[in-house]
């Protein structure tokens, strides 16, 4: 059979009748494929975060733009994909399911339960990237988020949309705060989002087993990226977790998200860059590794709407290096920073809060009153009893007004010790730390000061309940309050007998 040339140029013509060119431009082909990441050619009008969808089921997320090809890292490993296989965009940056269905519940950080508890019941989709509310829209920070911790808000009071970077060495107790603080919660109509980043399953599992033992899973999301996940997922879980804190916050509900850890996250974003061949920075990491947590962490504030979202970031360290580069970065994002000593972890002192390395820009402003009046001078009494436990090491003879400022200062030590999962209201640590600026504490055997104040802060309570409910709904103390309080001082004094 003779075909001219014209004759395959109509039958050409045919084929490609209702056939656009953006048609064309929607779909790609997969040129290599290694270590999750694939080469994908002809989606010409890709953009940066779109998910695209292959025809194995698998789906990706792009994270490189290239003349001719994009790269894109895999969201789920066990889905195979091969080369030259046709890939699709969705048109659509990457998405997670948002609502009320979510409490209660354990997902991974493309939004698929990992708790065997059915659908999520989603009512909305939200994109991962979301627009940072401006000045504007924020208000300032003035209401104060309990964590139940003594040691924190005491010395570094932490407020309702603040952004508190949690920092120490690898077991120091950081993830036992912030599940303590989660604890906390409990009552207090907030709402809480824990994202882990690139733990262990098993321990993803104890804590939420501890969490719903106590209560705490009805109030609390926890988003999993374990370190069996894709890199991508652990790049996107915070991001994921953010988001769903967002729809919280648009209801008008105050939220705590805790991101377990930001250093993970750092880690699986070099990954991600050096297998992309961008050029490493200082320690490797690439350098809009700055840029990566500041627009993770300038969506947390208090908004106008009056809704609010504190974020809680953690950051692991070596050997106490507090200025090694992804700390450092947090630190100047952040509203300030708790630090949690090795040395003061291996003392027993627990939580381990180095009180002279934690700071909190916030302060005061979203303290209680009824603290702030017990608690003044107690940053002073605890430096002075630092210098003083130093020089005393010398052997050097001390004066008297030396020997009480070191007394008093082991006293506050040891008020401030904490066991784990046992959290107190913020009468209670008024109360407690009545008895220690009464000089009610001075002639109680140290090993039993905490007891003794705890024990008081109970007697209060029970009673003399109309007192303790008086202080919690003033949320301070009146001249009459101090005096019946120590004349109930004086009175349970003698029917407290030490163990």
């Amino acid at each position: 059979m003779d075909i001219k040339g014209t004759d395959l140029i109509s039958l050409f013509e045919k084929e490609l009748v209702g056939q656009s060119v953006s048609d064309l431009q929607e779909s790609g082909v997969v040129l290599q494929i290694s270590d999750n990441i694939c080469i994908i050619q002809g989606l010409q009008n890709a953009i940066y975060g779109e998910v695209v969808v292959f025809d194995g089921g698998n789906q990706g997320v792009i994270l490189n733009l290239d003349e001719n090809v994009v790269a894109v890292f895999l969201l789920y490993n066990n889905i195979s994909v091969h080369e030259r296989e046709i890939v699709r965009r969705t048109g659509q940056t990457f998405k997670t399911p948002v609502g009320p269905g979510l409490l209660g519940r354990v997902i991974n950080a493309v939004g698929k339960p990992l708790d065997a508890l059915g659908d999520l019941n989603a009512i909305d989709h939200w994109g991962v990237e979301g627009v940072v509310p401006g000045v504007i829209d924020r208000i300032p920070i003035d209401q104060s988020l309990e964590t139940g911790i003594l040691a924190v808000d005491s010395l570094v009071p932490i407020g309702r949309g603040q952004r508190e970077l949690i920092v120490g060495n690898r077991a120091t107790g950081k993830t036992f705060f912030v599940t303590d603080t989660i604890l906390h919660q409990k009552g207090k109509s907030v709402f809480c989002i824990y994202v882990a980043i690139g733990q262990r399953q098993a321990q993803v599992a104890r804590l939420v087993k501890m969490l719903t033992g106590y209560g705490a899973m009805e109030y609390t999301c926890v988003i999993s990226a374990s370190t069996a996940d894709p890199v991508s997922n652990q790049y996107l879980a915070p991001y994921v977790g953010t988001t769903i804190a967002e729809y919280f916050r648009a209801q008008g509900q105050d939220v705590l998200i805790i991101y377990d850890d930001l250093t993970n996250h750092a880690i699986s974003y070099r990954e991600i860059s050096l297998l992309l061949k961008r050029s490493p920075g200082r320690e490797a990491y690439p350098g809009d590794v700055f840029y990566l947590h500041s627009r993770l962490l300038e969506r947390a504030g208090r908004l106008i709407t009056g809704g609010s979202i504190t974020a809680l970031p953690i950051a692991q360290i070596q050997s106490d290096d507090i200025t090694a580069y992804i700390p450092t970065n947090l630190i100047s994002i952040t509203d300030g920073q708790i630090f949690l000593d090795t040395k003061l972890f291996n003392r027993g002192i627990r939580p381990a809060v180095n009180v002279e390395l934690s700071v909190s820009r916030v302060g005061g402003a979203a303290q209680t009153k009824a603290i702030k009046q017990m608690i003044r001078g107690l940053r002073l009494e605890l430096a002075q009893y630092n210098e003083l436990l130093e020089f005393s090491q010398f052997g050097t003879e001390l004066d008297e007004i030396s020997q009480r400022h070191l007394k008093r200062g082991s006293i506050v030590i040891e008020l401030l010790k904490q066991p784990e999962h046992v959290t107190y209201t913020f009468v209670e640590q008024s109360l407690m730390f009545f008895m220690f600026k009464e000089n009610f504490l001075d002639s109680v055997a140290l090993k039993d000061v905490r007891e003794y104040a705890v024990q008081f802060a109970s007697y209060v309570k029970l009673v003399y309940s109309d007192l303790y409910n008086e202080i919690f709904s003033a949320e301070q103390f009146s001249e009459d309050n101090r005096k019946q309080l120590i004349t109930i001082a004086n009175e349970f004094s003698k029917i407290f007998v030490a163990k």
